[in-house]
Order: structure tokens, then sequence, then C-alpha cells
């Protein structure tokens, strides 16, 4: 079985760039042999990985349009691929290659109301999304598992109230699954450079990775 997920977000600051390198990490470290596609011109993971100087997987830049046509041969061999994908507002043709591509588009989100009633605001989001599965169809792809992954939080874990509950009732209401699974903000293993040093062992993102094996991944039941 290839994993294939995709980090999507409708605005850029979620934490999308650093959960692709810690994802990557975790998959790595929990020997699934991944490589990292960095679709985004801004190409945070690219300076990541030159700064760290090389991750211990590849990590690719591949900011082009049509990527379900381009990265199978790319990735040939690997038996994990996450996109770090550019925001759908500003890079949409480059944003549908990869959901085409991927089985998994997991988005990261800040527990805030106002980040999700902006996601949200005249469905312009879901709607994207609904049409995206359709497109899948039309290529002969089933549908891709959508879940949210909680980032900037007070905790790493659920609580039973606040603004992560908060985050998590509202998402609830428009159908979409929540990774148990909380990313916190400003955890400091998050700002790690050099290769050495990254690590998702005993992080939230080693968990995060193994929920997503467990629950959203092709042929599992979630």
């Amino acid at each position: 079985m290839v994993y294939r997920w995709a980090l999507i977000s409708q605005k850029p600051g979620v934490g999308k760039s650093t959960s692709g390198i810690f994802l990557a990490q975790a998959l790595y470290e929990q020997n699934h042999n991944p490589i990292l596609v960095d679709a985004d011109k801004g190409q945070s993971a690219q300076d990541w990985d030159e700064q760290a100087g090389g991750m211990p997987y590849p990590v690719i830049s591949k900011a082009v349009r049509q990527l379900h046509r381009t990265l199978p041969e790319a990735v040939e061999g690997r038996g994990a691929v996450v996109i770090d994908v550019p925001q759908v507002e500003d890079h949409e043709p480059i944003a549908k290659g990869a959901m085409i591509f991927s089985d998994t588009w997991i988005i990261p989100i800040a527990p805030s109301p106002v980040e999700v009633t902006r996601l949200f605001r005249d469905d312009r989001f879901t709607d994207f999304l609904r049409d995206m599965q359709e497109l899948r169809q039309e290529v002969g792809k089933s549908e891709a598992e959508v879940v949210f992954l909680l980032t900037r939080t007070n905790t790493s874990k659920p609580t039973k109230g606040g603004p992560d509950t908060e985050c998590r009732v509202e998402l609830e209401k428009h159908g979409f699954p929540i990774l148990q699974t909380q990313i916190p903000f400003n955890d400091h293993r998050y700002r790690q450079v050099g290769g050495s040093r990254v690590r998702a062992l005993g992080t939230p993102y080693e968990r995060a990775a193994k929920e997503l094996i467990a629950s959203y991944s092709p042929g599992a039941s979630s």
C-alpha cells in the first residue's frame, strides 16, 4: 500500500509546511519510505530541507499544474507521498492536480471561530471539495478521504471545553472528521533546524501519522 497525503489549506499560515515536514519524518521513522513534494512556489519545505542539511527522505520541488500526471514517475518506488500544497485561494490549478493524485486530503486549521467561519463562508470551500471529488470520479478515482488537523492549539489532546472543542463542534456540523491528535502552538520541537535533530518521535506528529494510517488509508474503516 502506498500512502498519498495532500496537505490542503484555503490560506497560508496554518502550519501546513511544518505538518508536511513532520508527517513525512514520522513516516520515515515508521519505515514507510516517504517522499515530500513541495508544490508551493514559496518553497518553505525546500528551504527547511536546505537549512537542515538534507532531511533523511527526499524533498522535491513540483510547483506545477497537472501534478497527477507528473508525480507518478517522480515518486515511483516510494511507500508514502506527502504533498505540501499551496493555498487554494491563490493556486487552485496546482492544488487540483495534487488532490486528484492524493487519496487523503489533510486540512490543517487553527482552532479559531474566525478561521472556521472564513473557511466555510459562502460555501466556496465545501463546494470546491465537492467539485474535486466529482473530478476524481471523472478520471476513474474513488472519493478521497478528507480530515481536519487542528494546529496551533493549547494542548496536544482534545479538551472538554475551549477553542479546540468549539472548532471540533463546528467542523462536525459541516460533516467533516477531525484527527484526535492536535498540534500545539509554539512547540519548541517544531522549530528545529538540522536534519540530525528533526524527529517526529515523541511528538504529536508521530501520533497523527499513526492515526492517519489506521483510519484514513485506502480500505481502512474510518
